[in-house]
């Protein structure tokens, strides 16, 4: 099994996510893009002392950009959406 850093990179607080959170119980993070929903599942399960009852993933495609006067793709990068059971939520605001 890969470490848990591995597997969870960072949670992605944007306005879609914060309404996703607020409406579904389900919160957005930025994976590796080797995770499985399993270890997904099991490493937010560690972290943050919660019952997951969904995992969706998808791997969001790099944009293609221009560097000057060269032409470059950014990288391809995993996103998992991860649904918590009733009465379960994280707190990602408590630290700041």
């Amino acid at each position: 099994m890969r470490r848990i850093d591995d597997v969870i990179l960072r949670p992605l607080l944007t306005e879609k996510a914060t309404a996703l959170a607020d409406a579904e119980n389900t919160f957005v993070f930025e994976v590796g893009s080797l995770a499985t929903k399993i270890e997904i599942k099991e490493a937010v399960q560690q972290l943050f002392s919660v019952r997951v009852t969904d995992v969706r993933t998808m791997v969001v495609r790099g944009k293609n950009k221009r560097f000057g006067r060269h032409f470059g793709k950014r990288s391809n990068w995993k996103k998992a959406l991860v649904t918590v059971a009733e009465g379960d939520t994280l707190d990602f605001y408590s630290g700041v």
